[in-house]
């Protein structure tokens, strides 16, 4: 699996996933078009440029599309981890290995100490997921739930991720 930077033409691709209800019920509402998405893209790349906010399209190792990752509101320890969609497409573990390859970015080529991210309380999946992978509960809301993730934890806990993903891989 690999993440590549987000371009203007994934735009379509995007707005799909976004606004499918099959992978929407726990995101923000989207309005818009795809051409408004591409615009959103467009204006997104100064953040990038700004090394303010990096977004990811998640493939597989054949160059399929599987899902997206942000990583945003980058801080000079923290950044926030989220706006995270897997689809049909996803392969075993794409979820573990999408989330160590994004936190890596943040943690090792970032340099930055946490990670912060925000799940709505309804998203039961998401919330076990990120205990497991080590996060710890920070707050809540009516509406979400706030976790932290140190650098330390996941420097920790990667060479067992990375087990997992590879025994996963050896299986196909």
């Amino acid at each position: 699996m690999t993440l590549r930077l987000i371009q203007p033409e994934d735009a379509a691709y995007v707005h799909g996933l976004r606004s499918n209800p099959v992978y929407n019920t726990h995101l923000s509402k989207v309005t818009g078009t795809a051409d408004s998405q591409r615009k959103w893209i467009e204006d997104y790349k100064a953040r990038e440029d700004a090394r303010q906010e990096f977004y990811y399209v998640i493939e597989r190792k054949d160059g399929t599309r599987c899902g997206l990752v942000r990583l945003y509101d980058i801080e000079a320890e923290s950044f926030t981890w989220g706006s995270w969609i897997l689809d049909e497409n996803k392969t075993r573990k794409a979820a573990l290995e999408s989330a160590v390859l994004s936190f890596g970015i943040g943690f090792e080529s970032l340099g930055l100490a946490r990670a912060l991210v925000d799940v709505r309380i309804g998203n039961t999946h998401a919330k076990g997921f990120y205990r497991r992978l080590g996060m710890s509960e920070i707050n809540r809301t009516d509406q979400d739930v706030f976790f932290v993730y140190p650098q330390e934890r996941f420097q920790a806990d990667r060479a067992d991720h990375m087990k997992i993903i590879e025994e996963a891989e050896a299986k196909l």
